[in-house]
C-alpha cells in the first residue's frame, strides 16, 4: 500500500492482479486498485474530478480524466474516509498510475489538488 497526504487529505492505495482476459482478440492483464481518501483537515470538502496517467510498461501513457469518481463526487466531512475500488487493464503485466483529484473546501468554494502516489501494477508472480 502506498500512502500520500496533500492539504490535510490523505490517499490510501493498493493494487491486484486480477487476472488475464482477451479483449478484442488481444491479451489484457487486470488490475483492481482500492483507493481510500481520508478527511484529516478540519474542513468539509467534495471530490470533484478524477486525473489519472496509467503507464503500461509495452505501451503509451493513458490520460483517464473525469467527474467524481465511479460516478459519485463524495463529501468528506472532518476524519471522515471513503474507499472505492476500480480496475484497469494493461497490454503488459508491469505498469504504474498515479494522479490526482480535483477537490473544494465547501465552506469558503476553494479548489485544491489532491495528489495521488504512483502505484505499481504487476503481475503477482513477478514480484520479489
Amino acid at each position: 500500500m502506498v500512502q500520500q497526504v496533500t492539504n490535510g487529505i490523505k490517499i490510501s492505495v493498493s493494487s491486484n492482479f486480477e487476472g488475464t482476459t482477451y479483449r478484442n482478440h488481444r491479451l489484457y492483464y487486470a488490475f483492481s486498485y482500492q483507493v481510500t481518501i481520508e478527511n484529516q483537515s478540519n474542513e468539509t470538502v467534495q471530490l470533484l474530478e478524477r486525473f489519472w496517467k496509467i503507464y503500461d510498461s509495452l505501451n503509451k501513457t493513458e490520460i483517464v480524466e473525469g467527474s467524481g469518481v465511479i460516478g459519485k463526487k463524495p463529501i468528506l466531512n472532518p476524519s471522515e474516509k471513503y474507499t472505492y475500488q476500480s480496475n484497469c487493464f494493461l497490454s503488459s503485466p508491469i505498469g504504474a498510475m498515479n494522479g490526482h483529484y480535483n477537490m473544494v473546501t465547501l465552506a469558503t468554494t476553494k479548489s485544491f489538488k489532491v495528489y495521488i502516489p504512483t502505484f505499481q501494477l504487476m503481475v503477482t508472480n513477478m514480484s520479489n
